[in-house]
């Protein structure tokens, strides 16, 4: 139990309190400071007794969210006060009337938003897709609301520590899924950057750990990579009498580990593992010319890549992000990037959408023109309550994450897009109505399929007719939430429109028939024609999918089946007629939760072995499924199921079980005669493994192969791979998940 010092916690609580106000001191004005002093008083008192699990006093949590406010996303008063009484009408007995009557409307509206927030997502529980609407909705209220929140989940991902495992692993994806893009999107990419970092480091501990190290291991080195490349650099723009800041940006741990998944590649061979960022202090009418100036210098001692300049000074990304990129060829072969931009540029950067009001001087009850306008778009996304909340989340993740292209209409007018969008994506932006009755679309005054991929600067004119409608087909045509929503709606729609023709054809069909209508016959005809909902029977039916005499036919057979007590297809009525499987009880494998007898079954996405990190997930109609915490599945299905995740791990004597799974590795290398008898060798012969199956393609002198192994547990896997890896002519060795697809996985 951790001790308590009652007068080193008051004076770390002072201390924290004098680091917010000096935060906030160049922006105060008179009478703020009193406020903030008596929304602290309030704070203390609504919060005193009440501890964290860390141990600490709970009133640590609210202060050091609001210093995350002012200190790294820049908010002011009003937001600060927020910060600090966030938990209190959650919490405490304090009431919303209590604050507005102190502190007034627009804290209690504030503090009402981050409230509602905070009875979706949960200080332990996962927050759930069909919830996600409602945090969007705050957005339209006040950006700060998001902002407080954000602040709170940092500091929340920060002391993640003292939580139990289940809920880290919760909490993580969570915060992956949902916070780390929301970040992203409203700018705040320092923000974004450590959330993903803090995620990985308890969703992948292992692999951040790794990271970690060898960065640390190859900080002197890389430093002194810097200072040379950056020597020349100075000179020539001191010659300009620019004043200017270089900095020196590493690469994020989650960068480095999402590239190294991608391309396959060890830590040793990502070679942009940082950034130059040079910040010149210009004024408003002068800072662009000054920052192509820069690049002229730079362009002048290395040669850039002209495929990696990024002009986002001319025209600023959606969140408001301006800077100018390029990667150049620096000493000793290698790619650097350079980041250039001025001082407002750079504090934009950082802070995100909070730094616009401060160079605008708008308040926030007005927002940003680009922001306003990715508002609008939640809202109409909003419109559409019927959409499925997952695709929803997923289709709303994409459009979060993405990069953009710049599209003009026939009269000028610039429009941002996702990059991948689609004509008919630019369709469904202009209006739903323009969207639904698109026949064609001509970019660049040339006639273009609807599924043409769009680039930055192309102009587009949208063709139209009244008889044209949506089609399934359409949907494998957009990646915007807003356009997959528009069709999903209008499909649905029209499919109501069959599905209750349907139903009237097989209401008459029971009526004649003299079978009743009941809900067990509907679902028994549901299940002779291996569909999932009555719905899609209707619409079968209606769509004339499913003959009319087909539907006879099935009657008699009921009618038949009935009289010889048996189900449709000849089922007995305890077996599952869905054709899915059952978990199978596997004793003593894997300790459920506290338990060792509940039944369970290995997800085949991922395909655990004895000493991986596993959690179960409860399925509705195959029972507990034990998947890796990195399988390709598992960040979603804890971030959006995170109720039905259950602890889990390998029995004590698990590991000394003779019990053999499945297990994947990829080799790279060089062929040559005999590398395959080399590597089934030592496989077969000297480690006794049995090879389930193996694909080895060779090209151009160079060799991939895949082969799926019977392997004990982990260690035995990875004594395995180091043995292989010891072959001449070997490159690479490493596992990989025997995929399957999530249908299914979480029905």
């Amino acid at each position: 139990m951790q001790v308590i010092d009652p007068e080193l916690e008051k004076k770390q609580l002072v201390k924290e309190y004098r680091n917010l106000l000096k935060a906030l001191r160049p922006n105060l004005e008179p009478g703020d400071k009193k406020e903030i002093r008596e929304a602290f008083a309030l704070a203390m008192e609504a919060h005193n007794g009440m501890r964290r699990k860390s141990g600490e006093a709970y009133i640590f949590h609210p202060l050091e969210v609001a210093n995350i406010c002012a200190k790294e996303i820049g908010l002011g008063k009003t937001a600060i006060i927020c910060a600090l009484l966030h938990d209190v009408v959650e919490d405490t007995d304090v009431t919303l009337e209590d604050i507005e009557s102190k502190f007034g409307h627009g804290v209690a509206n504030i503090i009402d938003g981050l409230t509602k927030i905070e009875g979706v997502v949960g200080k332990t529980n996962s927050i759930q897709a069909e919830n996600f609407r409602k945090i969007l909705l705050t957005l339209a209220d006040d950006v700060r609301v998001i902002l407080i929140k954000l602040a709170d989940r940092l500091h929340n991902m920060r002391t993640l520590e003292a939580m139990g495992r289940n809920n880290q692993l919760k909490i993580a994806s969570e915060t992956l899924v949902l916070f780390a893009p929301l970040a992203h999107r409203l700018g705040l990419y320092s923000i974004k950057n450590e959330l993903e970092d803090l995620s990985l480091k308890y969703t992948e501990p292992i692999v951040y750990k790794e990271i970690t190290h060898k960065l640390q291991q190859s900080k002197a080195q890389r430093n002194k990579y810097i200072r040379r490349f950056i020597e020349p650099i100075q000179e020539s723009i001191t010659e300009l009498g620019l004043e200017y800041e270089i900095k020196s940006r590493p690469k994020s741990i989650f960068s480095i580990y999402n590239k190294m998944k991608k391309q396959d590649i060890p830590f040793e061979e990502v070679y942009d593992l940082f950034a130059i960022r040079i910040i010149v202090n210009s004024t408003p009418d002068n800072e662009k010319s000054d920052c192509w100036r820069v690049y002229s210098i730079i362009t002048d001692f290395y040669k850039p890549n002209p495929e990696r300049l990024r002009d986002w000074i001319s025209v600023p990304k959606g969140n408001g992000y301006e800077s100018l990129h390029t990667t150049v060829m620096g000493q000793q072969g290698k790619w650097v990037e350079v980041q250039i931009r001025s001082v407002r540029m750079d504090d934009v950067a950082e802070k995100g959408y909070a730094a616009h009001w401060k160079y605008k001087g708008e308040s926030f009850t007005g927002v940003d023109t680009n922001l306003e306008e990715w508002i609008k778009k939640i809202r109409e996304l909003l419109e559409n309550p019927e959409s499925n909340a997952i695709d929803f989340m997923d289709d709303f993740k994409l459009n979060l994450f993405s990069d953009e292209v710049f599209i003009f209409t026939p009269k000028g007018d610039l429009i941002t897009l996702p990059a991948m969008a689609t004509a008919l994506d630019f369709a469904f932006d202009i209006h739903t109505q323009v969207g639904t009755h698109c026949l064609g679309a001509k970019v660049n005054h040339r006639l273009v399929p609807l599924s043409y991929k769009l680039k930055n600067g192309d102009q587009v004119e949208i063709i139209t007719s009244k008889k044209q409608k949506p089609t399934e087909d359409w949907l494998n045509y957009v990646v915007t939430a807003k356009a997959k929503s528009r069709i999903k709606a209008s499909l649905k729609d029209e499919k109501r429109k069959v599905a209750l023709e349907g139903k009237e054809i097989l209401t008459r069909k029971f009526r004649n028939a003299d079978f009743g209508w009941t809900n067990s016959n509907i679902q028994r005809m549901v299940h002779y024609f291996k569909l999932r909902t009555s719905v899609e029977l209707y619409f079968n039916i209606g769509a004339g999918v499913i003959d009319k005499n087909e539907v006879s036919i099935a009657i008699k057979f009921f009618e038949l089946s009935d009289k010889v007590g048996k189900t449709p297809n000849g089922h007995k009525p305890e077996t599952p007629i869905n054709g899915k499987k059952v978990a199978v009880k596997q004793p003593d494998m894997v300790v459920v939760g506290d338990e060792t007898d509940l039944s369970y079954s290995f997800a085949k996405c991922c395909n655990a072995i004895p000493g991986d990190d596993i959690f179960g997930f409860v399925t509705v109609s195959e029972g507990i499924k034990i998947h890796r915490t990195n399988c390709p599945n598992g960040i979603r299905l804890m971030s959006n199921y995170g109720y039905r995740i259950i602890r889990a791990k390998w029995a004590n004597d698990t590991l000394k079980e003779i019990r053999t799974f499945p297990a994947g590795i990829k080799l790279i290398g060089i062929d040559s005669i005999g590398i395959v008898s080399g590597i089934t060798d030592i496989i077969s012969k000297e480690l006794q493994v049995n090879i389930q199956s193996i694909t080895v393609s060779s090209i151009a002198g160079a060799f991939e192969g895949s082969i799926i192994l019977m392997i004990n547990d982990l260690s035995h896997l990875e004594t395995l791979i180091e043995k292989i890896k010891e072959i001449k002519g070997i490159d690479n060795v490493s596992r990989f998940h025997v995929e399957e697809a999530l249908t299914g996985v979480v029905e």
